[in-house]
């Protein structure tokens, strides 16, 4: 049975909004600063928006953009994710797409390539973690009549 369109939007959003997590912890444990962390997560959105012409750094087109691609690979993972084990698959597929958005894609973007690799992995794999997940539990619940 295919997931509910309604239900990848949310698990989309849910991975979408929690996917920065291990790259905003990896800055405040390295920079030792709440502002500096807030800096990082400022400035890795605004590189996002180089994805898209006219190919300049910006807050808010990162954001729609890092919105936009979140939305896709949410489709993407719903429709090749297996239902058994989704935190250990998602996991695997959020690597897997960091591998080519961050470390294929994203590395001939300036921008990107300046944003340190590893923590930019994790925040992938946490997407496809979160992803899975909570696809799951909306998957799982009984319908509401």
């Amino acid at each position: 049975m295919a997931p509910d369109r309604g239900h990848v939007m949310q698990a989309s959003l849910a991975a979408a909004a929690f996917s920065g997590a291990p790259s905003t912890l990896h800055a405040l444990i390295t920079q030792r600063s709440v502002r500096s962390a807030a800096v990082y997560v400022y400035d890795a959105t605004r590189a996002v928006g180089t994805l898209a012409p006219p190919g300049r750094p910006g807050f808010g087109r990162g954001a729609v953009i890092h919105l936009a691609i979140s939305m896709l690979c949410g489709e993407a993972l719903a429709r090749a994710l297996p239902r058994d084990h989704p935190a250990a698959w998602g996991a695997a597929a959020g690597f897997a797409i960091g591998v080519i958005n961050v470390g294929l894609i994203g590395r001939s973007f300036p921008a990107i390539s300046q944003l340190p690799l590893v923590p930019q992995l994790a925040d992938n794999v946490m997407f496809g973690t979160v992803f899975a997940v909570v696809l799951d539990r909306r998957d799982r619940q009984p319908a509401n009549r």
